[in-house]
């Protein structure tokens, strides 16, 4: 069965009315631009074809209902307890949905909000680097958008989805997820600029080129709540209290003398990782359409190189999968997401993608690690409704 048969079934489970819509929202892998959105700098993911899927009822009271087959039981809450469900915590996975719902309610006063029966399936892996959140957030997003009448576009329901994540789950996250996850488009990536929003589509020509993308997903779990994450936010917000910034994002190249000479070492890592970052990811536009694909192999190489030594946001095994799938023919390789865990992502010949995919699985048998999942994506549509 597909994601929306799923979510489909499990509604008829929950309620006898009718489903008054379908739909759904990707998950991204991100191309170059690794912790550069939430210093508002620059970033390049694309939407991928594994997507979360929403199928709504309406209700004859005030009451929002979430379930998922990736869940247990449902939750419900009453629309004026809402903003205090949200506040006490503790709702798990329903944090997400249920602070979608709080977080749109908020951003579109004169929407009409009423009872509704969420169920949710999904085909993202979580705890991938895959974004399965955003893909949860925009699906719910965009149905709620158009049942509560609320008239937000792509780019306001995107900041809802980020409302949501970082008041309602508290993960400190950025804005690139749910910006990728909502502005996606088939063979081509978002580039975005997270100070003023401001997107375009880059061209990647991927499939003309012969080139795919494989993922390789660890299975090391990871959690953006967790310490980890904040700690490298808070490591960037006083790199750039020292240097006299507003974000990470006003200071290039040239500026990173004067911030080693400022700063302790750690802190000064962190700032250069982010500086080096927002530079890769711009020449990375600049050469896709310059040069095409195969000639962004090193800046990827690079980017991974400094969120391991700088950033310190790799693991073994994510070092492993980069370096093997490298050694396999890849034109370029490198952990995505935020880190700790997750997965890596290669550039590589459709022709070699199975042989890399095996000479992974054998390092990582060898080294002792958990066997690893791989699969292809393709760059896809975003957020949308499907029935």
């Amino acid at each position: 069965m597909s994601a929306v048969d799923d979510a489909c079934a499990l509604l008829a489970t929950l309620t006898d009315a009718e489903a008054v819509g379908v739909w759904s929202a990707p998950g991204r892998v991100n191309l170059i631009g690794e912790h550069t959105d939430y210093n508002e700098g620059f970033v390049l993911p694309f939407a991928i074809e594994h997507r979360t899927v929403a199928a709504v009822a309406l209700r004859d009271d005030d009451v929002v209902r979430v379930a998922s087959t990736f869940a247990q039981a449902p939750v419900e809450v009453d629309l004026a307890d809402l903003d205090a469900a949200i506040a006490r915590g503790g709702l798990d996975w329903a944090a997400y949905p249920l602070g979608v719902a709080w977080a749109l309610r908020s951003a579109a006063p004169d929407a009409s909000p009423r009872g509704v029966d969420i169920a949710l399936a999904s085909d993202v892996p979580v705890g991938a680097g895959l974004s399965s959140s955003a893909a949860i957030e925009g699906a719910v997003a965009g149905a709620l958008n158009d049942v509560w009448a609320a008239g937000l576009d792509r780019v306001a329901l995107a900041r809802v989805g980020r409302t949501a994540e970082n008041d309602a789950v508290g993960a400190p996250t950025g804005i690139m997820d749910q910006m990728a996850s909502m502005l996606g488009e088939a063979d081509a990536a978002t580039f975005l600029d997270c100070r003023t929003l401001e997107a375009h589509e880059v061209d990647l020509g991927f499939t003309a080129a012969g080139l795919r993308i494989l993922v390789i997903d660890t299975l090391v779990a990871h959690a953006h709540s967790s310490g980890g994450y904040a700690e490298r936010r808070a490591s960037c917000e006083e790199g750039a209290r020292i240097m006299g910034v507003a974000a990470l994002r006003d200071l290039d190249v040239a500026d990173l003398p004067r911030a080693q000479e400022l700063m302790d070492d750690v802190t000064f890592r962190r700032v250069r990782h982010i500086v080096t970052e927002n530079q890769r990811v711009l020449d990375t536009v600049a050469t896709l359409a310059a040069e095409g694909p195969r000639a962004i192999g090193g800046l990827l190489v690079a980017s991974h190189a400094s969120m391991r030594d700088d950033f310190e946001i790799s693991v073994p095994e994510l070092d492993l999968a980069v370096d093997t799938a490298l050694a396999a023919g890849a034109v370029g390789a490198r952990m995505t997401g935020g880190g700790f865990g997750g997965a890596a992502i290669a550039l590589i010949d459709a022709e070699l993608v199975e042989s890399a995919a095996s000479a992974v699985s054998a390092a990582f048998a060898e080294a002792g690690f958990r066997a690893p999942r791989t699969f292809t994506v393709a760059p896809s549509r975003g957020a949308a409704r499907d029935a």
